[in-house]
């Protein structure tokens, strides 16, 4: 799960990535609002925590602009505003929940990983896939009922091929799930989480598509 944090508070932006990468998550987090159409243009998210005061431009007007441009991202509303009026609007802008200041992390989390279930048509947490089954909140994986242990991009890995099946994702797109903005990161990174899943899923469970990219294969075989 790839986030986009908007937040100008230091303080608060540092929680909440330590908290969602400590669950799993990679976590790329600006300041502004210019800040965020430039990190949406460049790299693929799967969803965005909106803080609504901005520097530059109201959260509320970049949320708008956002959906305008087609934009179609799950976006977090978050926010000291608690008037229900504030609230209403936020929602008729495109926002997909919204949740007020102060919060408790865990919340915060749990919200997340509803707008990416329903984001990808699921109705629960846990994601089946012939003998593998991998639950999301708790970061368990399963193949043929006995654990599996994976590192952190591993399984950010292995639920980025599992939110879209049958699709290909480019080399690009699995590398900003995995690393985000991160600087420094080897050529080969990419190909050595894929080698590591293979190992202990199965051969098949990454297929490579010449050229292009990556797809979810079969697991266990």
């Amino acid at each position: 799960m790839h986030v986009l944090l908007v937040e100008d508070d230091a303080l608060v932006a540092s929680g909440i990535t330590a908290g969602l990468r400590l669950h799993g998550a990679t976590v790329d987090h600006v300041e502004t609002a210019q800040a965020a159409r430039n990190a949406l243009e460049a790299a693929h998210f799967d969803l965005v925590v909106l803080d609504l005061g901005l520097p530059d431009e109201d959260g509320m007007a970049l949320l708008q602009s956002l959906r305008g441009a087609g934009v179609a991202l799950p976006v977090l509303v978050l926010t000291a505003r608690d008037a229900l009026g504030d609230r209403v609007a936020g929602l008729r802008a495109g926002a997909d929940d919204y949740l007020l200041k102060p919060f408790e992390l865990d919340e915060l989390i749990a919200r997340l990983h509803a707008l990416h279930r329903r984001a990808a048509g699921r109705t629960v947490d846990l994601i089946r896939h012939g003998p593998l089954s991998v639950d999301p909140a708790t970061r368990q994986v399963t193949l043929h009922g006995v654990n599996i242990d994976l590192s952190r991009r591993e399984l950010a890995l292995l639920q980025a091929l599992l939110h879209h099946p049958g699709r290909v994702l480019s080399i690009a797109q699995v590398r900003d799930c995995l690393y985000g903005f991160e600087d420094n990161v080897e050529s080969n990174a990419v190909n050595v989480h894929i080698h590591h899943l293979r190992r202990k899923l199965g051969s098949r469970i990454v297929e490579t598509v010449r050229g292009v990219g990556y797809r979810l294969g079969e697991a266990g075989t």
